[in-house]
């Protein structure tokens, strides 16, 4: 999906929407009073006062229709400077312009657009005429508190979107339709995966049974992989003493992403953004040998980040989550070893989820932004031309971006491209010189001198809940059997007959561990299986009297119209194969 705020010709299509919208909006409710009206990704907003007015979604198109009078009426639009004194005089009667005018730096440049009967504060820049402005649509309306201050008054936000051509417009509309589709929020809850509620907190979901099956298979899948790779699991705490991060540096560098400190028994204590501190701790417990190293520990942590109420997004972001976490304690000469490691498995991962749609990016850091990382200027050099030739050597693909490096170090980052929206980052693998020496980490080498390990932080998954979201989406929920909370839905066509059979079948089944449902509801065949289609399972079985006259299974694959018989033990063979295979279609 196009990003319409970094399209420069999109993004002035779209600004000047918006001050067609807030026209169009003052025509219908005269008492109308605008905040600001931004560009945004997926098109634009305004924020407006209307009083104890309330507009609807129903009243959406009755705002739209006046948009496209103004629009046919194709005045032109024309921009004017002001002083500071004559901004204030012009909107005098608008509170929030003149605070937007109070607020300027004295050095702002303050201007307004006019079309027709209608002008606004704006910096533009704008489209020539309101003609260019046909094709359009108004998407949502929503409250925002004004400036973002749950403690200000609550405006409405109405959101649109416009392009250039009718067809840009269709097409985007159809993006937006299957986004709403595969949104996994909405599957999340018709498939009773998770829950929020704003008692809990917001950003703080809870996952339901059939979704903690579904982490469950994750969390082993993931850890298989890695007992296999000669990593040791471990379990630390979800909160830390303060001082652990002063000493880490994340105190000083990613402090306003924590939860506030807790004062307990002279103690101060926060909640835990990542885990690297602890795995510091862990390896420094014992003094290793270099015959020890690489020494690969790994966790599956529950984290907690203080995210911003409006970057909150279900299970793919949200103030606690749980990290694919694991740090590699290496010699400078594992470096090259284990980063390869750590990308092969980063592929054979994305092999067995059908990811292949992705680019790599290696992040660094932003020389002139002292305060952003730490400031050891030979430290970052090493490190990011270390990660460099790595990535050379090893004929990865890839491009450079200033600013993204964690504060410690350079790293790799896997920026996946989802079915709809955004790219987001999966996977990361991060090199570090920065927290071994902070946490005075050593080992004995060859000669017998005491020397500082370098660090490998990766994540493979991400976080489970990110990653349990994205493929949510990818398969508009619909699981393979490995996965699913629910793998095989068994449906006898008449109890009176077909019952026993049924249960019996479902008994062997749960005895091999695969995860089943009967439906024995006094319902009609056909009845069951449209809601079994809506639920999503693999595979329903559908059980008559020629499956129990002759001992074998009829079944119907999710989204396939064909019945296929086999043999009860050939079926079961194709269920373990299937699920040996762990792979997942689009």
């Amino acid at each position: 999906m196009i990003n319409i705020k970094e399209n420069e010709k999109l993004n002035t299509l779209n600004h000047s929407c918006a001050h067609l919208l807030a026209q169009a909006v003052k025509h219908l409710y005269p008492e109308a009073k605008f905040w600001v009206g931004p560009v945004i990704d997926s098109g634009f907003y305004y924020d407006i006062d209307l009083g104890s007015t309330v507009i609807k979604e129903e009243d959406l198109p009755k705002i739209e229709k006046e948009m496209k009078k103004i629009s046919k009426d194709g005045k032109k639009i024309y921009r004017e400077e002001l002083t500071r004194e004559e901004a204030l005089t012009k909107f005098k009667d608008d509170p929030y312009k003149i605070d937007l005018i109070n607020n300027m730096d004295e050095n702002t440049v303050i201007s307004c657009y006019t079309q027709g009967d209608f002008t606004d504060l704006c910096r533009g820049p704008h489209v020539e005429s309101v003609k260019q402005l046909k094709n359009f649509k108004l998407l949502k309306v929503s409250g925002a508190y004004y400036k973002g201050d749950s403690k200000n008054k609550m405006l409405q936000r109405i959101y649109g979107v416009c392009f250039e051509t009718p067809e840009d417009l269709e097409n985007h509309l159809k993006l937006l339709e299957e986004a709403k589709e595969r949104d996994h929020r909405k599957i999340g809850k018709e498939q009773e995966i998770f829950m929020s509620d704003d008692l809990i907190g917001r950003g703080l979901p809870m996952f339901l049974p059939n979704g903690y099956i579904i982490w469950e298979n994750l969390e082993n899948y993931i850890k298989g992989k890695e007992r296999k790779l000669g990593y040791k699991h471990v379990l630390t705490p979800c909160v830390g003493n303060v001082e652990l991060y002063k000493t880490s540096g994340h105190w000083d560098h990613y402090k306003e992403n924590m939860f506030p400190a807790m004062e307990l028994d002279g103690e101060s204590f926060v909640l835990r953004p990542m885990n690297c501190p602890h795995h510091m701790m862990i390896y420094a417990n014992t003094l290793h040998s270099y015959k020890e190293l690489p020494i690969r520990i790994g966790e599956i942590a529950h984290d907690f980040r203080y995210e911003a109420s409006g970057a909150v997004k279900g299970i793919e972001r949200g103030r606690h989550f749980c990290q694919n976490d694991a740090h590699l304690f290496v010699t400078p000469e594992q470096i090259k070893s284990e980063f390869k490691n750590v990308v092969d498995l980063i592929f054979d991962v994305y092999k067995d989820f059908n990811i292949t749609d992705y680019r790599c990016v290696l992040s660094l850091r932003d020389k002139e932004d002292k305060e952003k990382y730490h400031p050891d200027d030979k430290m970052w050099d090493k490190a990011e031309n270390e990660l460099r030739e790595v990535l050379n050597d090893l004929g990865i693909e890839y491009t450079e971006e200033i600013g993204e490096a964690a504060f410690y170090g350079p790293k790799l980052d896997v920026n996946v491209k989802p079915a709809v929206g955004n790219e987001i980052t999966l996977s990361t693998c991060q090199l570090d010189f920065c927290l071994p020496e902070k946490f005075d980490l050593k080992y004995i080498d060859k000669d017998g001198s005491k020397k500082t390990p370098v660090v490998l932080h990766r994540a493979i998954l991400g976080s489970l809940d990110r990653f349990m979201a994205y493929i949510l989406e990818e398969t508009k929920g619909v699981l393979p059997l490995w996965l699913a909370p629910i793998g095989i839905n068994i449906i006898p066509v008449n109890n009176e007959y077909h019952l026993e059979y049924s249960k019996q079948l479902q008994k062997d089944l749960e005895n091999l561990n695969f995860r089943t449902n009967l439906d024995d509801r006094d319902e009609k065949l056909s009845y069951k299986m449209r809601e079994a289609q809506l639920k999503k399972y693999p595979y329903n079985l559908i059980i008559g009297q020629n499956e129990v006259d002759n001992n074998n299974i009829s079944y119907r694959k999710h989204g396939s119209k064909e019945t296929i018989t086999l043999e009860t033990k050939d079926f079961i063979k194709q269920l373990q194969e299937e699920i040996n295979n762990k792979r997942i279609a689009k």
